[in-house]
């Protein structure tokens, strides 16, 4: 038998109810490559119809692609599929953590785990290589993510990577995560693994990812060829944020933040980032000095490192030293990135103490936030969880529903004088269910039918409220008009999905744009300039479907969606072109099996098709279109200009029919049914999903 290369070659199954641990060929779901794949296709075999998401019958699988451990720049994520306890369906959705684990998984000699069953007591998951072991965990329930990865790495050793759940996933909070490393978070998840009654997983690996043999100086060219002429910044922005000599552009938002006199200044000596110009690999990691975007210039000085997830180049984690915790009992060690130290300040909607949203007093709030949301356990559900309570506050609706006591119990005075201590208060009451308030941690859907929101909640452009499966926006239509709301409605969570973005937000004219989305989609009326939009074309379709198949690909392969792909480059004498063939050229040598971008890209269809196909079941209906990709009524309306027009410069609002035919047209793109938006048994069939297909038909879930 031929030696298998980029996969471990196995998976771990671990039954909770009995104790039982098995392990299984990965090479039976090589069609569905690794990570989101394996997972869509377990859940869809396996977890039987009507399945709620705290239910023994539901499964985690927790697994990575043959990318990750390779080495292949920014392959350092890892894919937990499951059912979910926030959208009304409990339909399947997928969390990513950053971080080590991954990769510590495939170096023990694993694809992925899949853990099903209930255990009575609470228990952990001790891997080391191929020994494997169901812990006593009952010393570590009860505390947070920190304290279980401290205690797990004292029996372990500090080679071992953790993965734990804090108290709110064991008190089966719906906005959960599962943490690994202290702050590489998981959103979604950990009340399942609450339920389970697993706290934690411990691994340490000391073997190796194999790639094809005689492919190390083929690998390593390809490595210096993406580091030297392909590979930007943080989201693949191409372009500096401020104008340098060598800079033929620059762009304000981009997070290519590195220039002169810009240190790490907390580091031993500080370390100036200086300008970084295409060419040299060596300063990649210097180009992202992300604290000072997130948090403003005061965080320069605070800055230890710029870190990150295994063999990732780009360094987009802030590594603070933040004193000022001290006062909150927790170490002077902060790190994060984007959302957890955004959410933090949301949720401080009155403002800070000392007047500025950019100033010390917002730092230690956001670094406070984040700690203790990552310690806890707490998912934002990308930014909604503060804007529920922002609007539950303003509205009156917690005055109205808590009882006066618990009401009168909370300090709101910190929160109007802006008092970072409030944040104490607030993610405590969630973790631990404690009264009323703490519903907040229900998500939209269950938080509007315990608290009766209203219409205003879900059609308020501000409040972020996609659709009824209880998830915000994520780079919709004011992110390559119909192509971002297309992203949008094909997710059963937030769309999480950076490739359109990471296009869009390059840094790069729009000319120049315009020119690149020809090349790579066919024409360029695929891309509009920003707020300045066209109804709706092929070639918009064609650049929506790209994105959603390359977001299934990098979820099972596994990459960084947060910087692949690489349709743009830095290059001047590349013309600014990426390579979109990086990662079937990664994948090949990985795996010694030869395929081209289109065979990778048919592979990713399928993935994206069989998400279909689960959500289908998971849902219980075929007309996706009307039960399921629905668009909220503020994308089509201009709250600032309110006799605005679609298709009217300075403005990103929709029609209405032409989205309709966005839908129609992005479900021929997958040759699924017109009416329905449902996969036909011709489709699934393509695809080589006769077995989905027969299935579906059982369930009467086939489009007439």
């Amino acid at each position: 038998m031929a030696m298998v290369t980029g996969w471990a070659g196995k998976l771990l199954r671990v039954n909770l109810t009995t104790g039982n641990i098995s392990t299984e060929d990965i090479m039976k779901y090589k069609d569905f490559i690794g990570g989101a794949g394996i997972g869509y296709k377990v859940l869809f075999d396996e977890v039987p119809q009507g399945t709620k998401a705290f239910d023994e019958a539901n499964k985690v699988v927790i697994a990575v692609g043959p990318l990750t451990g390779t080495g292949a720049p920014c392959s350092g994520r890892t894919n937990i599929t499951s059912l979910t306890p926030i959208n009304p369906y409990d339909a399947v959705t997928d969390s990513h953590m950053g971080g080590n684990f991954g990769a510590y998984l495939k170096f023990a000699g694993w694809d992925g785990i899949i853990v099903e069953g209930v255990s009575k007591t609470p228990v952990w998951l001790k891997i080391e290589d191929d020994k494997v072991s169901i812990e006593d965990a009952t010393n570590l329930w009860g505390k947070g993510t920190v304290e279980t990865s401290k205690m797990l790495n004292g029996i372990m050793g500090k080679e071992a990577c953790i993965a734990s759940i804090g108290q709110a996933g064991e008190n089966l909070v719906h906005l959960s995560s599962i943490v690994n490393s202290v702050n590489h978070s998981a959103g979604g998840h950990g009340g399942v693994l609450g339920s389970k009654k697993l706290k934690a997983i411990g691994i340490r690996g000391t073997g190796a990812v194999k790639i094809a043999d005689g492919k190390t100086q083929d690998w390593l060219a390809l490595n210096r060829y993406m580091m030297s002429d392909i590979i930007g910044a943080n989201n693949q922005h191409v372009v500096p944020n401020s104008p340098q000599q060598w800079a033929e552009y620059h762009s304000a938002g981009s997070r290519w933040t590195a220039q002169t006199a810009l240190f790490w200044g907390a580091a031993v000596p500080p370390v100036e980032t200086g300008e970084c110009p295409p060419g040299n690999p060596n300063k990649v990691g210097l180009r992202t000095q992300k604290a000072v975007f997130d948090l403003g210039a005061v965080a320069e000085e605070r800055t230890i490192k710029m870190g990150g997830c295994h063999s990732c180049p780009i360094r987009c984690q802030s590594n603070l030293k933040v004193p000022e915790l001290e006062k909150y009992g927790l170490t002077p060690y902060a790190a994060s990135t984007c959302i957890n130290f955004s959410t933090p300040g949301s949720v401080m909607h009155k403002g800070y103490s000392d007047g500025d949203p950019k100033g010390e007093v917002a730092l230690i709030t956001k670094s406070l936030g984040s700690r203790l949301a990552d310690d806890y356990g707490i998912w934002s559900n990308y930014g909604q969880l503060p804007r529920d309570f922002k609007y539950a506050y303003n509205s009156g609706k917690l005055k109205e529903v808590l009882p006066a006591e618990e009401y009168n119990s909370i300090p709101w005075n910190l929160l109007e004088a802006g008092d970072p201590a409030f944040l104490l208060e607030f993610y405590r009451r969630i973790a631990f269910k404690e009264g009323e308030f703490s519903k907040l941690g229900l998500g939209p859907h269950y938080l509007d039918k315990e608290w009766n929101l209203g219409a205003d909640y879900w059609n308020s452009y501000g409040n972020n409220i996609w659709s009824k499966m209880a998830y915000p926006k994520h780079h919709s239509n004011e992110a390559g008009a119909q192509v971002g709301v297309l992203v949008n409605v094909m997710f059963n969570r937030d769309a999480n999905s950076h490739t359109h973005m990471n296009m869009i937000g390059a840094g790069l004219p729009i000319t120049l744009l315009k020119e690149i989305a020809g090349e790579v989609w066919g024409s360029p009326d695929a891309l509009d300039a920003p707020q300045d939009y066209t109804p709706m074309n092929e070639y918009k379709a064609r650049f929506a479907k790209w994105s959603l198949d390359r977001n299934f690909l990098h979820d099972s392969i596994t990459l960084c969606n947060w910087v692949w792909p690489m349709t743009v480059s830095p290059s001047k004498e590349r013309n600014y072109r990426g390579d979109t063939a990086l990662e079937a050229k990664f994948f090949s040598l990985a795996t010694g099996i030869e395929t081209t971008e289109a065979q990778l890209d048919f592979a990713a269809e399928r993935i994206a098709t069989l998400h279909r196909a689960l959500t289908i079941k998971n849902m219980n209906t075929v007309d996706m279109r009307n039960q399921h990709d629905t668009i909220p009524e503020w994308a089509f309306i201009d709250a600032k200009n309110p006799d605005a027009k679609p298709f009217t410069k300075g403005t990103v609002m929709m029609d209405r029919e032409d989205m309709q035919l966005g839908l129609t047209m992005l479900y021929k793109q997958y040759q699924w049914d017109e009416k329905t938006g449902a996969p036909t048994r011709a489709a699934l069939e393509r695809l080589n999903l006769k077995d989905v297909a027969d299935e579906l038909e059982k369930l009467n879930l086939l489009p007439k």
